[in-house]
């Protein structure tokens, strides 16, 4: 009978798919045509489940390893055939791993695969083996995955799925369940027809040029301009790109020429932002001065304007916060201030004091003369009451480099003073020390300048400065709008959030 062959130990070969197991004969159902074995092991390595079961169509090749009975005369090929209901195929007695069994073999007389006999009724499926296939030891391929879980034992591959889509196939067995039947919900999981499963690749090329693009958007634009809702734009469109300082929403266009002056303007310049700052004549500079002082805006105010804007711009060439914080006080820089004895350098003397008040080290170069300004002895007054240090011999100037020199030798007037031995001697100081220069209000470039200057700092609009000027900057003084229309110049501030921008040669 089959429940003779309970404990004996087979090899079950399921193909290249499913792969070899080994274990021991725990159930025998003829009726099903369903053999289970306890322990298995699959490809060599131990199944998670304590038990499978297979179905006929789903073996491919079986030997048995060891027979319990060991006073057993039959051999296994005849009880293979006449117990089991198998074909005859080799088997090997005892042990395998020590070498000691032996392989008995019985002749078959076709190679055609046989039939198991039926001893049910036509609805059970044959027992089906082929004698042609021999046992391998080879694993299946390496991206067969097997799952195993508790409550069950499931297999996932790319090219085959559970006994609910082929019949032939290993079927776990459960505990609660009759014959190896699996649940329903497994069969809803695993229940697709692997035949609906396109072998070819997809055509990724061919099915994005069944998309017409263009029409959709022409469709898109045509709909939205219909609607009244705003056009997002089409493919060929590029959005516009702003800057931070952008305004985003702009609700007319920008107008790059907003100062006019009454006389073509000799030089141009233009500020960051774009905007065109026209240079004027010193003649009406020196006009839109005179208008400003009628309206209040006096010399005392524009002096203290004047200092106020170039300390704050001395002060970020020095360094800014970077240069002038409380943890950097072994670093004070020094400033050497040159002043002539006209406005230009009661302006610096100004300048002299704020730095001076930010722990700056100031040494102002005054000549001596009889009589001064009554501007100069104002901002003298104020200068002495700081920590600055005043010189009037060249000889008291530093011998090694300054940080920075603020040239306010020069004027616009009394150009007399170039022929001074105190001016030649101050000029060759500065040319040698090797320092940057910061020009404030410098002469047009008709007059020559003794020291050519890095930085040169512009007061209200710019004179047509050359190049000996170095960079213009502009600072605004405080001079209304309605001063500048007074004189003939239609004015727009270009200053912004600023006192003082840098302008740039068109």
């Amino acid at each position: 009978m089959a429940t003779d062959w309970l404990g004996s130990i087979v090899s079950i070969n399921c193909g290249e798919s499913l792969g070899v197991y080994q274990g021991r004969v725990s159930a025998v159902d003829q009726v099903s045509q369903t053999i289970s074995l306890t322990r298995p092991f699959h490809n060599g390595v131990k199944c998670l489940v304590p038990e499978v079961t297979f179905r006929a169509g789903d073996i491919t090749e079986l030997k048995i390893l060891e027979i319990p009975g060991p006073g057993d005369s039959r051999q296994c090929g005849d009880l293979q055939q006449t117990e089991m209901g198998i074909p005859g195929v080799g088997c090997q007695v005892g042990p395998s791993q020590n070498g000691t069994g032996k392989m008995l073999k019985k002749p078959i007389s076709s190679s055609a695969p046989q039939n198991i006999p039926r001893r049910t009724d036509a609805r059970n499926q044959d027992f089906i083996i082929s004698p042609q296939q021999q046992c391998s030891k080879s694993y299946m391929d390496r991206h067969v995955e097997t799952l195993t879980q508790s409550k069950g034992f499931r297999r996932r591959h790319n090219s085959w799925s559970s006994s609910s889509r082929h019949p032939n196939q290993v079927t776990p067995k459960k505990s609660g369940l009759k014959n190896g039947q699996m649940k329903s919900k497994d069969d809803e999981c695993f229940g697709d027809d692997i035949d609906e499963i396109p072998d070819t690749d997809f055509d990724f090329e061919g099915n994005l040029a069944l998309f017409d693009k263009a029409a959709v958007f022409e469709e898109i634009e045509t709909y939205e301009r219909r609607s009244g809702t705003r056009s997002r734009g089409t493919p060929n469109e590029k959005p516009a790109r702003y800057r931070h300082d952008e305004n985003i929403l702009e609700s007319e266009p920008i107008v790059y020429r907003r100062i006019v002056v009454p006389q073509n303007a000799n030089k141009e310049f233009c500020t960051d932002s774009g905007l065109v700052v026209p240079s004027v004549s010193y003649e009406l500079h020196k006009k839109l001065l005179s208008v400003a002082e009628k309206h209040g805006l006096t010399l005392e105010r524009r002096l203290e304007m004047t200092g106020v804007c170039a300390s704050q711009m001395a002060l970020s060439l020095l360094g800014g916060p970077n240069r002038l914080n409380p943890k950097n006080v072994h670093q004070r820089p020094t400033v050497a201030l040159l002043c002539g004895p006209h406005v230009k350098g009661a302006q610096g003397i100004s300048c002299g004091r704020h730095l001076s008040n930010h722990d700056v080290h100031v040494i102002l170069f005054l000549p001596n003369f009889v009589k001064m300004l009554e501007s100069i002895t104002n901002e003298l007054s104020l200068f002495s009451k700081t920590q600055g240090q005043q010189v009037s011999s060249v000889k008291d100037l530093p011998d090694t480099p300054v940080d920075l020199v603020i040239n306010c030798l020069d004027c616009h007037e009394n150009a007399f003073l170039r022929d001074q031995p105190w001016y030649k001697a101050v000029v060759d100081w500065a040319n040698q020390n090797r320092a940057p220069v910061l020009s404030i209000d410098p002469p047009i470039n008709e007059m020559e300048q003794g020291i050519d200057a890095k930085w040169s700092l512009a007061l209200g609009l710019p004179l047509p400065l050359g190049e000996r000027a170095g960079r213009v900057y502009l600072c605004d003084i405080g001079i209304p709008q309605k001063v500048f229309q007074e004189v003939g110049i239609n004015y727009h501030s270009p200053f912004g959030c600023k006192f003082v921008i840098p302008l740039h040669s068109t």
